[in-house]
């Protein structure tokens, strides 16, 4: 027994070993860039923390992308239906366009400066709306939900070896994303000489 209540025997319940990582990858990527702003705000205005704030608000934005399409692939497969305004569905694609104005914002402004006190400001301010996105907005449950909530800790969901891939496949996910931190973090140091002393 892999998973039960999924269509096709469980075959289905294979992309959530995609989709899951993700979708929580890119919950993290905002709390870390919300992080990294907090720090360039109050501890001197390193450019550093400007860098790696906007690094994280990238991988952020592909993650959410990639959760959009896989979550949009199984609804397809399990629920008959590529989109169904759920909540999860609702909030998923809400932080997606809060990564997206981030990027814009920033590529819209020259000056380096500029660029990163504005960046810096909007992640902050975003901050509130987007951790109402990521976790109150699933959990209201007058808003009705297609999402199961326990199918990753159940026993009788998912069996110990499923449960034990879904892990593997959150690290492996996790060590692409620092690695893909570190390399483009790299790239900006190579980039820009303010960033070259850390």
């Amino acid at each position: 027994k892999g998973a039960v209540n999924f269509v096709g025997k469980g075959d289905v319940a294979r992309i959530v070993f995609f989709h899951v990582p993700v979708a929580v990858l890119s919950s993290i990527c905002y709390l870390a860039g919300a992080t990294y702003a907090l720090l360039y705000f109050f501890k001197g205005k390193s450019m550093s923390n400007d860098a790696k704030s906007s690094i994280c608000m990238e991988l952020g934005l592909m993650a959410s992308i990639l959760a959009t399409i896989t979550g949009s692939i199984f609804a397809g497969a399990q629920w008959g239906s590529y989109w169904n305004w759920d909540p999860r569905e609702i909030s998923i694609v809400g932080v997606l366009l809060l990564f997206a104005a981030y990027l814009l914002l920033r590529g819209s402004v020259p000056d380096a400066i500029k660029k990163a006190q504005l960046s810096t400001a909007f992640t902050i301010i975003t901050l509130v709306p987007a951790n109402f996105l990521l976790w109150v907005v699933p959990r209201i449950k007058s808003l009705g939900t297609l999402h199961p909530t326990t199918v990753l800790t159940d026993a009788s969901s998912t069996s110990p070896s499923y449960k034990l891939v879904g892990l593997a496949a959150f690290l492996g996910f996790t060590m692409l994303f620092v690695w893909l931190f570190q390399l483009r973090l790299r790239v900006l140091q190579l980039q820009d000489k303010h960033l070259k002393s850390f």
